[in-house]
């Protein structure tokens, strides 16, 4: 750890590489990992848990009145009413772990406030280390990153991620992946969303986009992205409340407008898809409305 880098993230670095050092030995031996599923093609291992564990000690020990918000734990440690929230994935891409395939990571990031001022993204396979403090730049393994510099979508390499989780859209996000595909020269889906932002803040790759993604999926990799030089929103553009949009878009900003003109059709922020949701919900209250009325009758 450095002593240049902000006291915070010197504390997300410590218990990211505590979290990865975990992760590290238990891929010597993944067959013995034991699995259990959240839900349709939703997993977690004991890998995740030891991993969350080991994240939260490391932060609650340094800053035990900051909160927490944890994809396996919620947010049941920590004083969940501070100014100060830890997002953490333990391990971005549970199911490439569980397969062998190489490609996760652990995902940190701090929000003060609500806004994103810390972030640590670590691939413990390559033993890369990006990191962001806003204001100061976004770095891998101490090397200053930058977005790429492409101007045209037909020269651009993006990644996405499919959905996988019962409820999605499956139909649109193949009208999606097909109209960015004619536009690009490749999309790749690695499967680690906090990965794919850290490889557009790096410029190894000049865009992404993904939908039904939770907040520790992006709250680390939307500041190294910013840091570095791009944008990042949902798909019309907008970037509040990005964490939990779950939607996003990312690239650098000749590209981002671009692939914002392309994706906010599908947006769920749309006005009609928002008439549409209050509509849903107006449908669900009378139902529950009726529901509740007619147990009051049975009662009298």
């Amino acid at each position: 750890m450095s002593s240049n880098l902000h006291p915070m993230l010197n504390v997300a670095i410590k218990a990211a590489r505590a979290a990865g050092a975990i992760i590290n030995r238990a891929s010597l031996d993944v067959e013995s990992v034991r699995v259990s599923q959240k839900q349709a093609n939703d997993f977690v291992t004991e890998v995740d848990q030891a991993s969350e564990a080991a994240i939260i000690e490391t932060l609650l020990s340094a800053y035990p009145q900051h909160g927490i918000y944890a994809e396996e734990s919620g947010q049941r440690h920590g004083n969940k009413n501070s100014d100060f929230i830890w997002y953490i994935d333990p391990l971005d891409g549970t199911t490439n772990f569980i397969h062998g395939f190489p490609v996760y990571c652990v995902s940190i990031a701090l929000a003060v406030r609500g806004k994103v001022e810390q972030a640590v993204i670590y691939d413990p396979n390559r033993n890369d280390l990006f990191t962001a403090t806003r204001g100061r730049g976004a770095y891998m393994n101490e090397r200053r990153i930058r977005v790429g510099k492409r101007i045209r979508l037909a020269d651009c390499l993006i990644t996405t991620g499919f959905p996988f989780r019962p409820g999605q859209d499956y139909g649109q996000f193949m009208q999606m992946f097909t109209d960015m595909m004619k536009k690009t020269t490749a999309i790749r889906r690695p499967g680690a969303a906090a990965l794919d932002l850290a490889y557009v803040a790096a410029g190894m790759s000049d865009g992404f986009f993904e939908t039904g993604l939770s907040p520790w999926d992006v709250a680390a990799g939307s500041l190294l992205v910013q840091e570095a030089g791009g944008l990042i929103g949902n798909f019309t553009g907008e970037a509040d409340d990005l964490l939990f949009a779950e939607e996003c878009i990312a690239g650098n900003p000749k590209i981002y407008g671009l692939m914002v003109s392309m994706m906010s059709k599908y947006s769920r922020y749309t006005e009609e898809a928002k008439e549409a949701r209050r509509a849903e919900r107006e449908a669900q209250a009378a139902q529950e409305a009726q529901a509740e009325a007619a147990e009051d009758g049975n009662e009298e």
